[in-house]
């Protein structure tokens, strides 16, 4: 009894601190500011897929020309993606169809870009998604730009 008690005590432990370190680490992500909830897919086929398969939940961060993608449901201190402001080609916008509006947040805008040839798919709210184009565009002097 007492060692089935010890071992339920300690399993509980163990989840509050994983859970405590989930927390922190986002706390520290965010400490820099210019975080925003941003979904990502990697590598997304040419034509529509709205299977809601691929989405990563993570937190972007603006970090000067980069923005650096972290996953949320991680331990890693790094980013797991960065884009360069220089590389990323926008292509365009729409709404979640199909099973993603079930994938990604309520609000969610869906910004189809390129970075270094590999097309991607953001999801963020309009609140992000203004703030994210706003950043694109206020690229420094000669730097070549490209936002739908």
């Amino acid at each position: 009894m007492v060692l089935a008690l010890t071992a339920c005590g300690l399993v509980v432990a163990l989840v509050v601190a994983g859970l405590f370190v989930f927390g922190l680490r986002r706390r520290l992500i965010q400490r820099s500011g210019g975080t925003f909830d941003c979904s990502l897919r990697w590598n997304v086929p040419e034509e529509l897929d709205t299977s809601g398969k691929g989405w990563g939940y993570g937190i972007a961060r603006y970090n000067g020309d980069r923005i650096e993608w972290f996953r949320v449901f991680s331990y890693a201190p790094r980013p797991r993606r960065v884009l360069e402001r220089s590389a990323i080609e926008v292509a365009g916008r729409r709404l979640p169809e199909g099973e993603e509006e079930l994938a990604l947040l309520s609000d969610a805008v869906i910004l189809t870009c390129l970075h270094r040839g590999t097309r991607l798919e953001l999801a963020m709210s309009e609140d992000a998604l203004t703030g994210f184009l706003a950043w694109l565009e206020a690229a420094p002097p000669g730097q070549r730009v490209n936002v739908a």
